[in-house]
């Protein structure tokens, strides 16, 4: 099919014909007095400091999206990052940039759930209409298991904005609280906008602890805390935000600050508020402080994906259908048996695999061992497909749509299932 045919069919995705499935991914809070107990047979089982990652936990607290999926939720406010590469000077852009990186904290369930964790080889792909006729592309894979890594690549082709990340959650038991200590990158490029070496404008940028409180007495809830450090080696530009957790006794919840430093080290600007509220910018020069962002005001725009009559096996929405009908049904019994099956049958591919000393290559993405002008050393692994810099915006989306099926109608092509750096040498 071609691509024109391609964007034909996103122009019938306003109508909801790509999102149709009657299950949603919205959570509920269904921690009552059986699931307080089920969960408290387990924590009794625990040592403070204990690693989580191989902890089977009830599916009551699980959320109805993979992690792969989950990442998308920091892609949900395009209209921010599309500003910030508008801005005309390097500092207005750093602030864009911050502000783009914070709209998307809150956008999470309400209750404590914790997404599902992806299977090795799992693959999540996705797409937005942009105004002005832009689109926007996601691909990510789990690249790991044990450790569990998940790699992701975002491009908005025609405003020539590069996203490359990794996520590597490190889950730990605290007592009354566990914490997924976000290892990982996030690496945003302005292609079109060159430093002085004549390499694309680069950010990189962290993530806040995520903690969920009261898991033996008080209320369950969740809080972010420790510390978001946004750099641009570009320009020179800093922030380290602070996440700033309640005290037992005193303090507030989900407030933050940070101060933007310049290239020389300058105290420029402080940032302060709260990431769920509104978030207040000081101009340190004046004084004058103002609303940065107001959360509560912004409009995420969630994905669109293509059906799942259309999806691979390991596919994420595809992959883990029963186990979330079954939550969006609030069966748990279901549910548990489901995602047995597929953990299962993943132990089984992995004794297998190590029984014939066979080790595991990712599909869509390959180690960064030969960088190109798109890498650096801020990530493990890279889409494995090179698309340069100086191409058209309609020919990086050809390549793009050639890594893995994206949009409605897509086909797999016979070298889909070839592990990435086997397709290195498969000639285009």
């Amino acid at each position: 099919m071609s691509l024109s045919k391609f964007k034909l069919k996103l122009g019938d995705t306003s109508k909801g014909s790509i999102n149709s499935s009657p299950v949603d991914t919205e959570d509920i809070d269904e921690v009552d007095d059986q699931g307080q107990s089920i969960l408290m047979g387990i924590i009794t089982q625990l040592r403070p400091g204990m690693d989580l990652s191989r902890i089977t936990l009830p599916t009551f607290i699980l959320e109805r999206k993979s992690m792969l999926e989950r990442i998308t939720n920091q892609l949900q406010q395009p209209e921010l990052v599309l500003e910030a590469h508008a801005a005309k000077t390097p500092q207005d852009r750093f602030l864009n940039v911050v502000k783009w990186y914070l709209s998307g904290w809150h956008i999470a369930p309400k209750a404590v759930k914790k997404p599902l964790n992806p299977v090795l080889g799992e693959y999540f792909t996705s797409f937005w209409e942009l105004k002005d006729g832009q689109h926007a592309y996601y691909i990510s894979e789990q690249t790991s298991h044990h450790p569990p890594q998940s790699a992701y690549f975002y491009m908005i082709p025609e405003s020539h904005i590069r996203v490359d990340g990794m996520v590597i959650p490190k889950s730990r038991f605290l007592g009354n609280s566990t914490a997924a200590i976000m290892d990982g990158v996030t690496v945003l490029q302005f292609l079109d906008i060159l430093d002085k070496n004549g390499e694309p404008e680069k950010y990189t940028l962290t993530q806040p602890t995520i903690y969920a409180r009261g898991i033996l007495f008080g209320k369950m809830r969740i809080e972010l805390g420790d510390h978001m450090i946004i750099k641009s080696p570009s320009t020179g530009f800093s922030i380290d935000i602070e996440f700033k957790t309640k005290g037992f006794i005193s303090g507030t919840y989900d407030a933050i600050g940070g101060t933007v430093l310049d290239p020389k080290g300058k105290a420029l600007f402080e940032i302060t508020g709260k990431w769920n509220d509104i978030i207040y910018i000081t101009d340190l020069s004046t004084g004058k402080k103002t609303e940065f962002l107001d959360v509560n005001k912004t409009n995420p725009l969630k994905p669109q994906v293509r059906p799942i009559e259309e999806q691979g096996e390991f596919e994420s929405r595809k992959l883990w259908k029963h186990v979330t009908d079954a939550l969006g049904d609030r069966n748990h019994e279901i549910a548990t048996n489901e995602k047995f099956k597929i953990e299962d049958d993943q132990r089984i591919k992995t004794k297998k695999r190590e029984e014939e000393n066979i080790e595991f290559y990712p599909k869509l993405f390959k180690k960064n061992e030969n960088k190109n002008e798109n890498e650096s050393s801020d990530l493990d692994y890279y889409i494995y497909k090179h698309i340069p810099n100086d191409l058209s915006p309609k020919e990086q989306t050809k390549l793009i749509l050639e890594i893995a099926p994206i949009l409605p109608g897509q086909k797999f092509t016979p070298e889909f299932e070839i592990p990435a750096f086997d397709k290195l040498h498969i000639s285009d």
